[in-house]
């Protein structure tokens, strides 16, 4: 777990814009606009703990939305603009967007518009998302990896709401067959899952998966922030120097929608084994 007396990591460019020259991030473009753990929001320049992820809700306006602060966490001025209220980090007064009140969308009546950037994000439990293939391997090897709390099938990366399985199958919603594995940081790291995800699949196969063909198919790793990207970057980068070219995709996490339940515990249920998922030892 994080302690409040770590120091953050140096600020990217991208960051400093926002933190420090009261920048915006573009709209739906924000690495935690769709996370759905459980944790502390904090900000990004000096790590002060911010927001609780119960306070967080969707607003449909493409950044990060929290109807309440922590007790004295976040302060307010108004804005240059003299139309808006700015919201600031109360320890270190970096920027992190605007408030707006009276809209209804809570009961609170309060939307803390908050840049991804100016954000970091600590979990009690974290999420990972991978698509390599049918979800149902997929989900079998996860689900029994040390440190992980559940492997739940489902689809990311389309254009479709809430698509069904026939929707994703028929290869034109653009969504991927993804497991979302919650797992415990504490006993595991992004980076093991991130291995035996390319140890259970071939992620040199394009759109495809052994006998099953298609886009919904494709290997693909729904990163949430620059460091599990890094992450996913260094070991395809070691699989390379291996001769081994991989074809999967990094793809910036968007929203996931479960499979229905027929698809859960597949393996589990029917009692049989994973047909083109099996573990290839490659680091």
């Amino acid at each position: 777990m994080r302690r409040d007396d770590q120091t953050p990591p140096p600020l990217s460019p991208e960051e400093e814009e926002i933190l420090e020259h009261c920048g915006t991030e573009p709209p739906f473009s924000g690495a935690l606009l769709y996370n759905e753990a459980e944790g502390t929001y904090r900000c990004r320049r000096c790590g002060a703990p911010l927001f609780d992820s119960r306070t967080k809700f969707d607003s449909g306006s493409g950044w990060p939305s929290f109807d309440d602060a922590l007790p004295e966490a976040v302060g307010e001025r108004p804005d240059p603009d003299g139309r808006r209220t700015e919201i600031i980090c109360a320890r270190c007064e970096g920027h992190l967007g605007h408030v707006f009140r009276g809209e209804g969308m809570t009961p609170k009546s309060t939307r803390h518009c908050v840049n991804s950037l100016a954000l970091s994000f600590e979990g009690d439990l974290a999420h990972a998302y991978f698509a390599g293939g049918c979800f149902w391997g997929v989900e079998y090897h996860f689900a029994r990896a040390p440190g992980v709390r559940e492997a739940l099938p489902g689809y990311m990366g389309g254009r479709v709401v809430n698509p069904s399985y026939e929707q994703v199958c028929s290869g034109e919603t653009g969504h991927a067959e993804t497991v979302r594995v919650t797992y415990d940081p504490s006993v595991t790291s992004f980076e093991a899952l991130a291995r035996l995800f390319f140890e259970i699949h071939d992620p040199t196969e394009r759109d495809r998966q052994g006998p099953d063909v298609g886009p919904q198919y494709r290997s693909a790793v729904f990163t949430s922030d620059a460091q599990e990207r890094a992450v996913t970057e260094r070991l395809m980068n070691e699989l390379a120097a291996k001769g081994i070219e991989a074809t999967t995709r990094l793809e910036l996490m968007q929203p996931f929608y479960p499979a229905e339940d027929k698809h859960r515990r597949y393996y589990e249920k029917s009692g049989g084994l994973p047909y083109c998922h099996t573990r290839v030892k490659r680091f």
